[in-house]
Parts: structure tokens; sequence; C-alpha cells
């Protein structure tokens, strides 16, 4: 039996993500079939979008990005919340809009030493058109998106809003967050539990932490298909360029559903395209 849960609204996560899927809650939503007795478990939580939004009671979320984990576990412990984000961005805001690139530039300095959590919402939400990248020394490398207006009070509190609601979400649930490759996560989910799986796409984007072959996804193709569990595959089905022939051929014999939606986020305008995305039931 499969519980059907209600959607009341799309929660939008403080973090912003390249590939986040905001737009494709529903979608993702109405795909879900779980009796949720088990654990919801990601290996690829990035923006904890999905997560936010699902809310289960019982969640193993992990990342290669031990930034997106540090962030969530500050969240969750409330060492940083909508009172000491507000405090933050207003402080380095006025500091931005006074200096300009100069404090973006001191700030992404000071986290690629420190790592503060509130240092990492600082960048992502300033830096050039929302890429979050890292060089393969471990270093945050985005510039800056030249627009030292950017923290003004109603966009800093939207975002206090977004911290909020995201530890609300998680609130009295048991929700583990851990730095951990795909492959070390994966293989504790059991019979009860669900695998949501959004792995970065091959070819298209590498942070570093998150870098992602063609072989990498043959390797986890083949895993979701011997999970003890059911599992939501989501990876692009097509572009105007070309279809994902190997992802149809891989998943023949499963239900392939498919949401075209646009990208905002991306280096370049190349990367900022329509995409029909597409789920893998299993």
């Amino acid at each position: 039996m499969f519980v059907v849960m209600s959607l009341h609204y799309i929660q939008v996560p403080p973090l912003k993500i390249q590939g986040i899927k905001t737009k494709a809650i529903p979608f993702i939503w109405d795909s879900i079939k779980w009796n949720i007795s088990g654990r919801w478990i990601e290996p690829f939580v990035g923006s904890a979008v999905v997560p936010l939004n699902f809310m289960p009671e019982r969640a193993l979320l992990a990342d290669a990005n031990p930034h997106l984990i540090r962030f969530y576990h500050a969240v969750q412990q409330k060492s940083l919340t909508g009172n000491t984000v507000r405090i933050f961005l207003e402080k380095e805001g006025a500091k931005l809009l006074h200096c300009g690139e100069d404090h973006y530039y001191r700030i992404r300095e000071r986290f690629n030493e420190t790592h503060d959590p509130h240092d990492f919402l600082f960048l992502n939400r300033s830096c050039f058109n929302g890429l979050v990248r890292f060089n393969k020394k471990g270093n945050f490398n985005t510039p800056f998106c030249r627009k030292p207006e950017r923290f003004r009070q109603a966009y800093i509190t939207k975002i206090c809003n977004q911290v909020e609601r995201a530890h609300d979400s998680m609130a009295g649930k048991s929700w583990e967050f851990v730095h951990a490759n795909w492959t070390d996560t994966i293989i504790k989910a059991q019979r009860e539990d669900f695998v949501y799986c959004d792995p970065p796409y091959a070819g298209r984007y590498t942070d570093y932490f998150n870098s992602w072959t063609e072989e990498d996804a043959i390797q986890l193709e083949e895993s979701l298909k011997t999970l003890p569990c059911r599992f939501l595959y989501s990876m692009w089905s097509e572009n105007k360029y070309r279809k994902n022939e190997r992802l149809h051929k891989a998943f023949s014999n499963y239900e392939i559903k498919t949401f075209s939606h646009f990208y905002h986020l991306g280096s370049t305008e190349k990367l900022r395209n329509s995409m029909t995305e597409a789920l893998v039931l299993g």
C-alpha cells in the first residue's frame, strides 16, 4: 500500500544549486510510490529541495560536497538561523554595497579558509549566475555577480524565511546529513526505504566535488536496478541538441516519465536552455 500525501505549496530552499529541481517538485511528488515506513535516502542531496518539500520522518541525506552538508547540519542544529543570517547579511551586505567586489573576494578568501556556512550562503547568493563551483584544491572560485546592491532588505528577508522554513521542515525528524560518496550511501538502502537519485549530468557540469562521467552514470544505473527498495532516478532525457539514448536503453523495462522546464542557473547562456527531464520509476 502506497501513501498519497498532499502538496500544499512548494518550498524554495535557501541554497541555489545548478540543476535545482524546484519547478519539478509537483512532477516528482506525483511519481513517489512509497509506504513511508523506512528511510528516505538521497545520495546527491544538493540543495535539499526534495526532502524539504516531502518532509519524511526519517532520512539519510548525503552529498560529496561537504559544504552543502555542513550548511544544512548548521540549519538543523540552529547554529545558522533566520536571525543569525539577517544579522550577517545586513552587516556584510552593507560592506558589499560600500566596497563592491573587493568585499566579495574577501568573503570568498575567508570562506576557503574557515568554511563557515554563513559565508557560504553569502557567496551562494552573490556569485556569478548562482554558479556553485570549486577548483581542484576544493576552493570556491566563482567570481562576483557585479551587483553590490545585492542584499536589499526584501532579499535578506526572503533568504531568512527560507532558512527558517528549512529548519521547520526537519525539526523533530530523524534526518542524518552525511558527507559521503554515493556508493557509500546507496549501499545502506533496506527493503522499506526509498531512494531518490538526482546526480550531476555527465558532461554538462562539474564542481570537482560532484564530478560525473558516463562511466559513473552507468555504474549508478546498474546499482539502482539491484536495490532492495523502490527508487526514483532523475536524469536528463533530451535537449535541443540530442537525446539521452543510453538512459532509455538502460531502463527500457521501467516506467519513464518526462517533464520539460528551463534552467536559469549556469555559467553561460548555452547551459541555460530548455531541458526535458526524465524520472525513472523503480
